[in-house]
């Protein structure tokens, strides 16, 4: 039996409850796709320096940066969630990890290597043809229409970036979700699974 790989995954800031709690959360969707792909998503909380010790301390062998809400600075309501995912993706880098970004999680790893997003129509709970012919999902009112290098685009809509890759780093973003699709797709398993160099767990 080979052993899933163990990976960090973000999650979503939730408004205060009636009592005052703040909480993270996370699609339950999740769990079974990246199971699927051979890995082990460990949810890390959105206090920066928790979240980077957790990572170390577990020795988490990736990190998956996930969707929902924009980033602060286009006038998203969870700064704490931007520091957090910045503080992972740095530890990611430095160590040599992979790193998977989706929706908004992309949209992070965009704005870290310089690209601007801008808004985009018609790209909110539809599906639509990326330039190699797939169909895929798509959730976003936010996207980039160009890179700069070390950034690559491997797919497009239109003349949105829908997909990207790091030239040197293990490091591939998405905009479209891939585990809200039911079966998961075999391209995103494949694309994950190569990512992460894991391979589909025994059941």
């Amino acid at each position: 039996m080979t052993a899933a790989v163990p990976v960090g995954i973000s999650q979503r800031s939730l408004p205060p409850t009636e009592f005052g709690e703040r909480r993270f959360g996370l699609d339950r969707r999740w769990f079974p796709f990246l199971e699927v792909c051979g890995l082990v998503p460990v949810p890390l909380p959105n206090l920066a320096e928790v979240a980077v010790r957790t990572a170390e301390a577990l020795g988490l062998r990736g990190l998956v940066l996930t969707g929902g809400d924009d980033l602060g600075r286009y006038g998203g309501p969870t700064p704490d969630r931007d520091e957090t995912e910045r503080a992972l993706l740095g530890w990611a880098s430095a160590a040599g990890l992979p790193v998977l970004g989706v929706c908004r999680g992309a949209q992070l790893l965009l704005d870290a290597h310089g690209a601007e997003l801008v808004a985009v129509g018609g790209h909110v709970a539809v599906r639509h043809v990326l330039s190699d012919g797939r169909p895929v999902n798509s959730y976003h009112r936010r996207a980039a229409l160009s890179v700069s290098p070390p950034l690559r685009v491997t797919a497009t809509c239109g003349p949105v970036v829908e997909a990207f890759e790091h030239e040197r780093a293990a490091i591939t973003g998405v905009m479209w979700h891939p585990e809200r699709e039911e079966p998961p797709s075999p391209e995103d398993v494949r694309l994950v699974r190569r990512l992460f160099g894991s391979t589909p767990c025994a059941r």
